[in-house]
């Protein structure tokens, strides 16, 4: 896949905490040549821009993906606004890293993967786990058949209610930030990607939504999925545990039955804890966020993109960047999600959701008009 290296010309569209990490990082890759900024906040905006030496700002996407300089886009706004700047930097050849969701609409989802598909441009999606070292470890077991054929596979994801809260605050429109959309879509990615070559035909979920509720969400979803092997997966999650749960983001556990060995991932960062007198603030903490109570006890390592050391983040977020930079750069071969894989993703998180809703079995795969249809 290598490639004559053309340098970049970066347009981030999004400046809050995740398009400031990716930023920050392209200033200091050498394949990048030019970096552009949009943020409808301008005070946010502009502190990144300062930050990050950018040679461009606005506050308008259309301005700044129109720029001759541009040859990659990265789109790291709210979850429902990513459709409008996505399609326009497809319209215009772009390289695409895309924060997940493709779009919080299922039809919406749709017509960006097959507006990709068309133009047939490279696009990725942001799902950072893939990035690291345990998970890659598992991947590479798996594709060599060193557990057999996979017949089951358990996974549960724990959450504080930290995200839920500051995700649902900058929206009215709520209904389709759900734990599986929002967040539980992380580790669906990951079972799909372990599960690679197995395809999903039914689903039966129920949720629960007695804390978070009032805000516009659920607490939890829990899911069986039947796959067209046979084979059973059970997908959980629950973003409702207390804000003082130690978790910064996310505690996961996988487990992976085959039919001549067994993977069992207990990746919940319970080995690594803080106790202090000092409060620990927020694991994730978007600008203006800050968490109802005081945290004094931590699970350290558990917040996904990575963790902070001599003013710069180390970890999966930074591998993940840079290897999308040395993917369209120099055509390195990467583990990224596809945006095939994150429309996937949305549409059976969404099917989780559906079949919560009813109270029974849902089919697979469900068309878009179907899902919003309710």
């Amino acid at each position: 896949m290598n490639k004559k290296r053309t340098e970049i010309g970066l347009a981030v569209v999004g400046c809050g905490t995740i398009g400031r990490i990716r930023a920050m990082l392209a200033r200091d890759y050498p394949g990048v040549g030019w970096i552009g900024l949009c943020d409808i906040d301008e005070k946010i905006g502009r502190r990144l821009n300062k930050d990050c030496k950018a040679d461009f700002f606005t506050t308008n996407f259309e301005e700044l993906l129109a720029r001759p300089e541009v040859t990659a886009t990265i789109i790291a706004t709210d979850e429902n606004n990513h459709v409008r700047p996505t399609l326009l930097a497809v319209e215009r050849g772009h390289s695409l890293f895309i924060e997940k969701p493709l779009a919080t609409d299922a039809r919406e989802s749709k017509a960006i993967h097959d507006a990709i598909k068309a133009a047939n441009v490279d696009a990725v999606v942001g799902y950072t786990q893939r990035f690291r070292r345990r998970f890659l470890a598992v991947k590479e077991r798996l594709v060599n058949g060193q557990i057999g054929d996979v017949t089951s596979v358990v996974t549960r994801a724990f959450m504080n209610r930290m995200v839920p809260i500051a995700t649902v605050r900058r929206t009215n429109n709520r209904r389709n930030l759900t734990p599986m959309v929002v967040s539980g879509t992380h580790s669906l990615d990951m079972s799909m990607w372990l599960m690679e070559g197995k395809t999903p035909v039914s689903v039966y979920a129920r949720s629960c939504e007695s804390v978070l509720g009032r805000i516009g969400t659920k607490d939890s979803t829990f899911g069986i999925f039947t796959m067209d092997d046979g084979a059973l997966w059970s997908m959980n999650i629950s973003w409702a545990l207390p804000e003082v749960w130690p978790g910064s983001v996310y505690g996961l556990e996988i487990g992976i039955v085959g039919t001549k060995g067994v993977i069992d991932i207990e990746d919940t960062h319970r080995d690594l804890i803080l106790a202090s007198e000092v409060a620990q603030g927020a694991g994730y903490s978007p600008d203006g966020f800050a968490p109802g109570i005081p945290r004094h006890v931590d699970f350290l390592t558990s917040y996904p993109p990575g963790d902070l050391h001599g003013g710069e983040l180390w970890g999966p977020m930074r591998e993940e960047t840079n290897s999308w930079y040395q993917r369209i750069y120099s055509g390195k071969r990467t583990p990224h999600a596809t945006a095939a894989d994150g429309h996937r993703n949305l549409l059976l998180t969404m099917a989780m959701d559906l079949s919560a809703r009813r109270g029974r079995e849902v089919r697979l795969p469900v068309d878009p008009e179907e899902l919003m249809a309710e």
